[in-house]
């Protein structure tokens, strides 16, 4: 059905975005974006032009989210469960991988002018902030304020009236506004400052200089790490956990990536005889010309969504996986 691939496919990488918008997760975004394809391709024989392609798949799309969401328990950051800790000494609580927690996306997943252009859409701390309303509410905010369908047109997708579409985004609206407003421009540092910050933020951290990171940190810094529930708040306390409890010279290597329109890091933990495995991704808030959050999500299986290897070889060894790929001198 050549048609149905040359009208839907420019829409992939936006109805990704707003899956993972709903869902806050990756893994599920990728499987519900399939879902939705298949959907489409199943009713593209009867669909009439009635309303724009994209329109139409975005009906599709946020429906399987909201029967998807039926069956799922919202995906939280540590902030969103409890309160922050101001003493690094304080007993950090076990993981709880029984919490199915947010997830962070690859700018190279999305599309990038849409990444440029509505960075606000997919920042960390929205996409976290959307996970505290009910689903049909988070359907009318996304497709409202950040897709910005008319009104007319959502209580369409969504099977309801005008009015029910303006009493939830009323009610979605303040329940953000009382969890705390998310900012729609961030103060972030111009290119060459915010490679400067970056690259002495890697260094320091590969050091373990808890001296060089003071000057990286901002005051009111955060830290949090799931699926680690305690997460910490103030530089004292963010440079004093990471001392005690992650800094070894040594122990880690940093990848530069970019995830939810911010700075990454692919983070791998050393395993002895040079290698080092992938251990997570951390997502960078910047704010000025410091570091304002970091989110460490400590899950090794995030690191292939990034395009990372599992193993890294010491410096001028390769990897296994490199190894394997690498042509024999026979076949030269």
């Amino acid at each position: 059905m050549p048609d149905f691939a040359a009208q839907t496919e420019p829409f992939r990488r936006e109805l990704l975005a707003h899956c993972y918008r709903m869902l806050g997760s990756i893994h599920d975004a990728e499987d519900l974006v399939q879902e939705t394809y298949l959907r489409a391709w199943r009713a593209f024989g009867g669909f009439e032009g009635r309303s724009s392609v994209r329109r139409w798949l975005y009906k599709i799309a946020t429906t399987a989210c909201l029967t998807a969401l039926e069956t799922r328990a919202r995906r939280p950051l540590p902030s969103g469960l409890g309160a922050p800790a101001d003493d690094h000494r304080v007993a950090v609580a076990a993981a709880d991988p029984s919490v199915p927690w947010l997830q962070p996306i690859p700018d190279a997943l999305l599309d990038p002018a849409a990444v440029v252009a509505g960075r606000a859409g997919v920042r960390l701390a929205f996409i976290a902030a959307l996970q505290l309303l009910p689903a049909r509410q988070r359907a009318v905010l996304t497709l409202r304020d950040v897709l910005a369908f008319r009104t007319g047109e959502v209580a369409e997708m969504l099977g309801t009236t005008p009015a029910a579409v303006d009493s939830a985004l009323r009610r979605a609206r303040a329940r953000l506004a009382e969890a705390g407003p998310v900012e729609a421009d961030v103060a972030e540092p111009d290119e060459q400052a915010r490679r400067t910050l970056l690259d002495g933020y890697v260094d320091a951290f590969v050091r373990a200089d808890a001296g060089a990171l003071v000057t990286l940190l901002r005051a009111d810094v955060e830290l949090e790490m799931p699926p680690i529930p305690t997460w910490f708040t103030g530089r004292d306390a963010v440079l004093g956990f990471l001392s005690r409890r992650v800094l070894r010279p040594g122990a880690w290597r940093l990848v530069p990536a970019r995830a939810n329109g911010q700075p990454a890091l692919l983070e791998y933990a050393a395993t002895g005889g040079g290698r080092f495995a992938a251990h997570g991704v951390q997502v960078l808030t910047l704010t000025g010309s410091r570091v304002a959050r970091i989110t460490a999500f400590n899950d090794a299986a995030l690191v292939p969504s990034f395009g990372g290897e599992p193993v890294l070889g010491a410096v001028g060894v390769p990897s296994a996986a490199a190894a394997r790929r690498r042509p024999s001198s026979s076949s030269s």
